[in-house]
């Protein structure tokens, strides 16, 4: 923690990063001082905001204790995005006992119909796979609030080759007939499963959760680079730039441990099919969600201002269909 803090949450970390990134915007031949001037001012949409109240729901892959075995509130995320020009968040649902979805959707629509800041939308948990799936969808109709469903593909109790069951299919595509898209998220070496999962319901729009998951500290990422660029093809498919923070050394990384995976996601989908995600109260397992915002813009400081702001909102507008 005193190394994680000394390196990226002191003054000098911070300067480092304004400095470099105006040096590669300004070697690169972008839009030069004016870019950079204007760097700061790029408004944040997070895709990819958790909160839990553990005495309301129950969370069963915290159970067994840890750092993240606490509440995390609307006002610790306000806390956590001070000074970072967050101005709209996604709600990610947070992998509550089933038995619970309902009350976790109904809670967060209310947040967002609230105005409790930053949350406009939100992405529920579901099981697709359910006889009831469609009537779970059914008490949502007219929830606007509403943009998404997801299922966690990589948690222990979930075999491989789950979301090619015809019956998870089948709910995939009574998404797209909905109207809403599947967040998916799933191990790195289950990605060529995605593809096909995407190929079944090409109706239906896909969000690649935290870049496929591969793990930062990895030593060979030739697998996952390649099923990745295979992934991307797919049209009705964008990429949440999220998550990878999490699984870097918590006491020794830099933004240039996290750069190979970035540039192959921006690579492989392009600047119109990505969005940025914060993944906090996660990411804190080796970072703030500040750190993992800087570390990111000084990632991206050689690509153009446009893209940039794509990247970190215009695309987001559109993915999650959020209201101007």
């Amino acid at each position: 923690m005193t190394n994680r803090r000394r390196f990226l949450g002191s003054a000098a970390f911070l300067a480092a990063c304004g400095t470099r990134m105006g040096r590669r915007v300004e070697a690169s031949g972008d839009e030069g001082p004016a870019a950079r001037q204007s760097e700061g001012d790029v408004p944040i949409i997070d895709t990819h905001v958790h909160l839990w109240d553990l005495d309301r729901f129950r969370l069963p892959w915290l159970e067994g204790g840890g750092p993240l075995a606490r509440h995390y509130l609307p006002d610790d995320y306000r806390e956590a995005a001070e000074g970072l020009n967050v101005v709209r968040g996604v709600y990610m649902e947070v992998d509550v006992d089933p038995a619970q979805h309902v009350a976790e959707a109904e809670f967060v629509v209310d947040l967002c119909r609230r105005g409790v800041e930053p949350l406009v939308g939100a992405v529920i948990g579901g099981r697709p796979a359910s006889d009831a799936f469609g009537t779970y969808l059914d008490r949502f109709r007219d929830s606007p609030e509403v943009k998404g469903v997801r299922q966690v593909l990589h948690g222990g109790g979930t075999p491989p080759g789950t979301c090619l069951e015809p019956e998870f299919i089948r709910g995939i595509r009574l998404l797209g007939e909905r109207g809403l898209s599947f967040d998916l998220c799933m191990r790195p070496g289950e990605l060529r499963d995605g593809a096909r999962l995407v190929d079944a319901c090409p109706d239906t729009f896909f969000i690649l959760d935290h870049c496929g998951n591969p793990n930062v500290q990895a030593a060979d990422h030739s697998a996952w680079r390649d099923d990745l660029a295979r992934l991307a093809e797919r049209e009705n498919l964008v990429c949440k730039v999220s998550g990878i923070v999490a699984s870097a050394n918590p006491e020794t990384w830099t933004p240039d441990d996290l750069a190979p995976i970035i540039t192959h996601v921006l690579d492989c989908f392009g600047p119109d099919r990505v969005v940025f995600g914060g993944d906090w109260p996660v990411c804190t397992r080796a970072a703030s969600l500040r750190q993992w915002t800087e570390a990111l813009k000084v990632v991206v400081a050689d690509r153009s201002l446009v893209n940039r702001k794509k990247l970190f909102h215009d695309n987001a507008m559109r993915v999650y269909r959020l209201a101007d």
